[in-house]
């Protein structure tokens, strides 16, 4: 009573008021980290995103830390170590590209079944996204043993870069299953809503990458000294172990999706559904990383330095980036189940809500930025020119990072709803109409060099999310079938 009193008379919460929301915060953390079965069509909106966003926001800051690592260790290995990590994971961006569209078309289909309370049908989808996986990594692993050094050629890198990419590129490529099959089967898990099952297997598969990344690097212990292509193989047998923990649970039918061994058995006319609505989302990536790729090319024009600083930028914007797309994600998951349980209006009151919580951190993430970048990449990086260039990106991009907070939410949400098409027409306006030329033209016509690439980002960014909010509202996502 006389905490109550106290608090009536100073205008101030009580310590106990404090302490309680303290632990009613400490309670929705706990409850969005385990497995669960809430149901996200019924109760209050702001709490189904809130346990969905958090794993997921988590999840995408674990993807990030991938390449976060390997730049750390990668760095004391010199300049041209960094470009090489820089440039193979540019072109090692189209896979992602391949495996996130894979992963959206899932996304929305898992949702949708989960969402109209039909778990078998989840299964059986998730099952074709399996066999998919297959025939993606046999065709991509080849391709990518053959052709890693051929890659880096045409990416304008250095004799040095080349020397000490190839290995790095062979084997992320060659291992390209434990990429592929690492982002659809969480998606398939975020469709359902166990979010924290994807989590644990990115917790696993970083822990493991983490330690072994010095190891192989470095030669420590029992351990072959392998330099830059170490990286990849820990990063490889890191990514594997969360597969096979994520194949553990979902066989064990632990999850919302009630898979079994007979949910394997090939449907050509599922499997097709699934890559005609994941064809978009492939598209959207594909059409995104190229473009990335194309900036990269020309910045490359500026040499090591500047490939170098701009792989330190990229790295830590997917640091900040990848949290936040989580939230799209939460999004996406929303706004398929709902659409599967019939109630259109509540998957468009989770959007504009997730967009609103997605700008305000995104908002607080540039601010951030824009105050601490010569910091950042000063703890990647002691060479003054790659200093220089990289906090000028840093600062750059950083402005731009509420518009795009909108944008990515946006966009999530019509994918999960299944209208991939739509966002792939806005990235080809976006990235290829306007994001490559203007990048080009700023580089190379004006005094800005590489700094105008980084300008030419934040505009193309800046109108996607204008556009998709004007797609959006006409509401035609809300009749797409998944």
């Amino acid at each position: 009573m006389a905490n109550y009193q106290n608090s009536i008379a100073t205008g101030r919460p009580s310590v106990s008021d404090e302490r309680s929301a303290f632990r009613r915060v400490q309670s929705f953390l706990s409850e969005a980290l385990k497995d669960n079965d809430e149901d996200f069509t019924t109760g209050p909106v702001g709490r189904a995103l809130g346990l969905l966003a958090i794993p997921m926001m988590l999840e995408m800051a674990m993807e990030s830390i991938f390449a976060v690592v390997d730049i750390a260790f990668v760095s004391r290995l010199g300049t041209d170590a960094v470009a090489a990590v820089g440039i193979a994971e540019a072109l090692i961006t189209v896979l992602y590209a391949i495996a996130i569209g894979l992963g959206m078309g899932l996304t929305a289909m898992v949702s949708r079944r989960i969402g109209a309370k039909d778990p078998h049908g989840a299964a059986q989808v998730t099952g074709q996204a399996i066999w998919v996986g297959v025939f993606l990594s046999i065709g991509i692993g080849i391709f990518g043993v053959m052709f890693a050094r051929d890659l880096l050629v045409i990416m304008g890198a250095s004799d040095g870069v080349i020397e000490q990419g190839t290995g790095f590129t062979t084997v992320l490529l060659g291992g390209s299953f434990s990429i592929i099959y690492l982002f659809l089967l969480n998606a398939a898990f975020r469709g359902a809503g166990d979010a924290a099952v994807a989590l644990r297997s990115l917790w696993l598969a970083n822990g493991i990458n983490i330690v072994l990344d010095p190891c192989f690097i470095f030669g420590l212990g029992p351990f072959p000294e392998m330099g830059v292509t170490g990286a990849a193989v820990a990063t490889t047998i890191g990514r594997g172990i969360g597969v096979a923990y994520q194949l553990w649970y979902l066989m064990n039918g632990r999850g919302r999706i009630a898979f079994a061994v007979q949910h394997l058995r090939f449907v050509p006319s599922l499997a097709w559904r699934l890559l005609r609505i994941s064809l978009g989302g492939i598209g959207q990536f594909l059409i995104a990383t190229s473009s990335w790729i194309g900036v990269m090319r020309i910045v490359a024009m500026f040499g090591s330095p500047a490939i170098a600083a701009y792989t330190i930028a990229l790295r830590m914007m997917e640091f900040v980036f990848l949290p936040a797309w989580g939230l799209g994600n939460a999004a996406a998951t929303l706004v398929g189940q709902n659409l599967g349980a019939g109630q259109p209006d509540r998957a468009e009151e989770s959007t504009w809500k997730a967009a609103r919580y997605n700008a305000a951190f995104m908002a607080f993430a540039g601010i951030f930025l824009l105050l601490f970048a010569q910091t950042i990449t000063g703890w990647f990086t002691d060479a003054p020119d790659v200093l220089h260039i990289g906090t000028r990106c840093l600062q750059i991009l950083g402005i731009g990072f509420p518009m795009y907070a909108v944008g990515m939410v946006i966009v999530q949400a019509m994918n999960g709803a299944g209208d991939t098409e739509t966002p792939m027409t806005l990235n080809v306006i976006c990235f290829w109409l306007v994001q490559i030329p203007l990048a080009f033209l700023l580089a190379t016509k004006t005094s800005l060099e590489p700094h105008g690439a980084f300008i030419a980002i934040v505009v193309s960014e800046s109108l996607l999310t204008v556009l998709s909010v004007i797609v959006f509202r006409r509401g035609g996502w809300k009749i797409h079938e998944a």
